[in-house]
């Protein structure tokens, strides 16, 4: 038997384990990549993750990481996803919710202490709520920040910079400004080569030689 069959078989076993201890709180489900993925309601998160953790036959017990996607045309923009471990089953499984920018997820971090960091990395970066958290502050930004960086539509450039200044021995920020207009790609392949001659290329095309 190859590894990848033992493998579907594992995640096949956990898959149907899961469904029996969640039952209808399970929105929709999928195996890929090599892992399960189960989709849940915002409401149910607490209660899904503790059964994952408790239930004797699966045992998430390893927390991995908390992460955020943002699909701004949706009503309910933001993913949050969860990501655990079973070392007992040698499985890993990923639970999504869908949440939006006002309404809170529950934290999870009476049931996964490690969670504390991933929920305010979430926060910082999304601007995604989690309710119950003990210290729901910025982690990786800057004092002051403006706005959520991972947000689709945040600016590439931010909305100020950074530098300091000798006169006033001191760190400040100030509004962004861009000196050079954005230039025009002609996205050509350089291997292919454009269809005009640039400074200098002329002269591979004389091949005259001549003599001291």
């Amino acid at each position: 038997m190859s590894e990848s069959v033992a493998e579907n078989e594992v995640l096949g076993a956990v898959s149907t384990r899961v469904s029996a201890v969640l039952g209808d709180r399970i929105l929709d489900h999928a195996i890929a990549f090599g892992d399960l993925s189960i989709k849940v309601g915002r409401d149910d998160i607490l209660d899904v993750l503790t059964l994952l953790r408790d239930d004797p036959d699966l045992q998430f017990i390893c927390f991995i990481d908390i992460c955020g996607v943002d699909w701004p045309a949706r009503e309910n923009r933001f993913d949050v996803v969860y990501h655990l471990l079973s070392p007992r089953r040698n499985a890993r499984i990923r639970i999504k919710v869908e949440t939006d920018e006002r309404t809170p997820v529950q934290s999870a971090t009476a049931i996964y202490p490690a969670a504390d960091w991933f929920e305010r990395e979430a926060y910082d970066l999304f601007g995604i709520l989690f309710s119950g958290h003990p210290d729901l502050r910025r982690i990786l930004t800057d004092y002051g920040f403006n706005g959520y960086p991972l947000r689709k539509e945040f600016p590439l450039t931010g909305f100020v910079e950074v530098r300091y200044d000798n006169e006033r021995a001191r760190v400040v920020y100030e509004p962004v400004k861009l000196p050079q207009e954005f230039r025009n790609f002609d996205f050509l392949s350089p291997w292919e080569g454009p269809d005009y001659v640039l400074p200098g290329d002329e002269k591979a095309g004389d091949t005259t030689v001549k003599s001291g």
